[in-house]
């Protein structure tokens, strides 16, 4: 699909600027700055994303005042001077807009890190923590607003074509304009858009000439207090005489994660809500749309429709930085898919981890990890045994450098693991990433051997070779009856693929066994309970799914089992499968009880297989499951590196 003369990649005038096309990387937490401030790696992050051809680029948002610091990594505006100097720098080089984005998350923040109460319109604790905040005085108030206006005029004085002030999400200025959070008697309550206005005038004053947007959300999913489309419009009206653009989102206080959802919300669930708004500010000011906008095709088709002005497509340029530039030289088919994980690109938890993505590890370690790009010096004959994402990635990058690559699988397609997660409900997303691998690997001239198993006499003492073998079921850790049916959560989903999933199992209840808290057991309960089996999910865990509060899923997936039916046992353990029932052990009072079903399904961890490694005397070097099961992420990654460490002898 070549897209030279649709809107997609039209100029966007805005103000007296002009974005060289509509696509907007948005500002998002990376946790890659330093002492409150843009780091080197930032300015790396972001420029890459400028070469690729985003028209504008959305800095990390910047705490206005020093009162708030919600995370460890948190830009403070009056500490990003430089930063923002030398982001416009890159970002112009390259054709792109720079933008800075400032706010203060006022209630959603913490005070882990200023050892200070948080500021809010009312008294409405923060719903994960129920940290209680201040109620803001008037000098509180207009300290935040004074600190919006210098905000603005140090983002001018350092080069920026203007900021975006957060309305959405984490945004005081969200929870003064909702009745969910802004429960004052004073005029900031009778009069709920004052304070926003206040803020407009502020950050107009400060930015001059430059440009001002306004990421608004119009739709908390709180009907019964919160800001609903309707009165959404009304507020954008009334709001965008200050504004040069408008961002729709959506999400409030009490759904956090409806802002960015994983895989189970349809991409571009936003559209409607965008030309809602859109229609209600009457083209005064360009709307972008936002909300798992992945898809080039999709933007282009919300563009066409007039949903939209701009498309924010930030998740889908973390994946691929070249994404618009492959949209100009209609390649769209060789753009790298976002499979809407949110594992790595989501970073705002206890392990405080850095931005980056599971199909492209390179994003956020721009600085530290080697460009895959370029020529081997040597090129050699390489074998890759194991077609999964971590062999395939592994001769991606390897034929791309010049070496002549088979890879060899015993399975009859490629894909491996993945292919079968993604029959997991919720989950379809995910084989595209290994649909894109294949199709750039027969780009590439790859060969590729499926149905065939690979001996260690064929590997050679002298030969190249990678191993990515995969993984194999991990060893039970409770006792199994002559007679119980214990069946692999892979085999029911590899079942699900063939569409003989529930005939796969023998007929009755069945308990799922999750020790692990992620997403499998959840989709697997989810798949099963949608064609009408009662379904038991037993965890150790206080709560279904624990690890899914990293993706943002934790609450819908709770929700949705729920609401499907499925029964939870929890803070308990699988001692015995019997033919008729599981025993299960309360963790903390060691009771058990057993649980009628008729089959088990083990969710539990897997084990590296190394048959094959070890035939051919531990020599060859590994990748993915092959070291130890574990994510996409680390299966791309060690396959990318195992390919760069390939090197012939002269």
């Amino acid at each position: 699909m070549k897209l030279d003369d649709v809107r997609l990649l039209e100029p966007l005038p805005l103000r007296d600027r002009e974005a060289r096309n509509r696509v907007l990387f948005g500002p998002h937490e990376t946790n890659l700055g330093w002492d409150r401030s843009l780091s080197e790696r930032h300015l790396a992050y972001y420029e890459r994303r400028a070469a690729g051809g985003a028209g504008v680029i959305v800095a990390e948002e910047a705490s206005v005042h020093e009162s708030d610091w919600p995370y460890e990594r948190c830009p403070l505006a009056s500490e990003c001077g430089p930063g923002w100097r030398r982001l416009a720098q890159v970002a112009h080089r390259h054709g792109a807009l720079a933008l800075a984005a400032i706010g203060h998350t006022g209630g959603q923040g913490s005070s882990a890190y200023s050892q200070r109460p948080l500021w809010a319109p009312s008294g409405v604790p923060e719903v994960n923590t129920r940290e209680m905040p201040k109620v803001m005085e008037p000098e509180d108030i207009d300290a935040v607003v004074r600190g919006f206006g210098e905000a603005a005029e140090s983002a001018m004085r350092a080069g920026q074509d203007g900021v975006e002030i957060n309305a959405g999400q984490n945004s005081v200025v969200r929870q003064f304009l909702s009745g969910l959070t802004n429960q004052r008697g004073d005029a900031y309550g009778t009069d709920r858009l004052r304070f926003a206005r206040e803020v407009l005038h502020a950050v107009r004053a400060g930015a001059g000439g430059g440009l001002v947007g306004l990421r608004l959300s119009c739709d908390e999913l709180a009907p019964w207090a919160g800001i609903v489309p309707d009165a959404a419009a009304e507020i954008a009206a009334q709001l965008v005489p200050w504004v040069d653009y408008l961002v729709v989102v959506r999400g409030g206080i009490f759904s956090v994660q409806a802002t960015r959802p994983d895989g189970h919300d349809a991409p571009g669930f936003n559209f409607d809500l965008t030309a809602q708004i859109r229609a209600a500010v009457a083209g005064r000011v360009p709307v972008f749309a936002q909300g798992s906008i992945i898809e080039v095709r999709q933007a282009e088709w919300a563009l066409g429709d007039d949903r939209c002005d701009g498309v924010e497509m930030t998740r889908a340029q973390i994946a691929d930085p070249d994404l618009v530039n492959k949209a100009a030289a209609g390649q769209t088919e060789r753009i790298r898919p976002c499979i809407l994980c949110n594992q790595t690109c989501k970073v705002r938890d206890a392990r405080n981890p850095l931005v980056t993505c599971v199909v492209e590890p390179g994003a956020g370690y721009e600085t530290t990890e080697p460009d895959p790009s370029g020529v081997a010096r040597h090129p050699v004959e390489l074998t890759v045994v194991g077609a999964g994402v971590a062999g395939l990635e592994c001769a991606r990058v390897a034929a791309g450098r010049g070496h002549r690559v088979t890879v060899i699988d015993r399975a009859t397609e490629t894909g491996g693991m993945v292919r079968v997660a993604a029959q997991g409900s919720g989950r379809h997303q995910l084989a595209a990433i290994a649909d894109w691998l294949t199709t750039e690997c027969d780009r590439l001239g790859v060969t590729v051997e499926l149905d065939r198993e690979v001996t260690p006499t064929e590997l050679g003492d002298d030969e190249h070779v990678v191993l990515a073998t995969g993984s194999q079921p991990g060893v039970p850790t409770y006792e199994i009856s002559d007679d119980a049916v214990v069946i692999g959560a892979d085999e029911v989903l590899a079942a699900a693929r063939t569409g003989t999933g529930v005939e796969s199992l023998p007929p009755g209840p069945v308990v799922i066994w999750d020790p692990i808290g992620g997403p499998i057991a959840a989709s697997v309960a989810e798949l099963l309970a949608a064609d009408g089996l009662d379904v038991t999910l037993v965890t150790p865990d206080l709560i279904v799914g624990t690890l899914l509060s990293r993706s943002g899923d934790l609450a819908p997936v709770n929700t949705r089992l729920a609401a499907a039916g499925v029964t939870f046992v929890k803070r308990a353990v699988v001692r015995e499968a019997r033919a008729v029932g599981v025993v299960v052990e309360d963790r903390f009072t060691g009771e058990q009880r057993e649980l009628k079903t008729a089959a088990l399904i083990d969710a539990g961890p897997r084990l590296p297989d190394e048959e094959l490694w070890v035939a051919a005397g531990r020599r060859h070097p590994r990748a993915g499951d092959a070291v130890a099961p574990r994510t996409i992420y680390e299966a791309v990654l060690e396959g990318r590196r195992a390919a760069l460490a390939v090197e012939g002898e002269r």
